[in-house]
């Protein structure tokens, strides 16, 4: 499960608009970033985790309702949850969650910043 999930997520965080990774800390921490913002990292060691930006509020929501979601590992707790990715899940969990990280970066880029992600339609 954990390798095609792994598969999965990270093709979906690449499929996003000029999403890029990298490794700028480690050999094991992947990074996603677009427009040179993070949205994603990824643990590529056991137990395969995820780390997402997340609206506040929603954020506090998540870890009510579910105890695989804490608040983001070595990161701003509230804007940001790491989620162990276990498979009680199906992928479009997970692929919700990516989309709204995603959108949350992309929310605070500059005007110059959205134009030029546009244009690259």
């Amino acid at each position: 499960m954990s390798e095609n999930y792994r598969d999965m997520i990270i093709g979906h965080a690449l499929s996003k608009k000029r999403a890029v990774s990298s490794f700028p800390f480690d050999d094991t921490t992947e990074v996603f970033k677009v427009s040179g913002r993070i949205f994603m990292l990824v643990n590529k060691e056991e137990p395969f985790e995820i780390s997402l930006k997340c609206d506040p509020q929603r954020a506090v929501e998540l870890r009510s309702m579910f105890g695989f979601i804490r608040p983001g590992y070595h990161l701003n707790k509230k804007h940001w949850i790491t989620v162990a990715v276990e498979g009680s899940m199906g992928i479009g969990f997970y692929e919700e969650l990516i989309d709204h990280s995603y959108q949350q970066v992309v929310n605070k880029l500059t005007k110059s910043e959205k134009d030029e992600l546009r244009d690259t339609e």
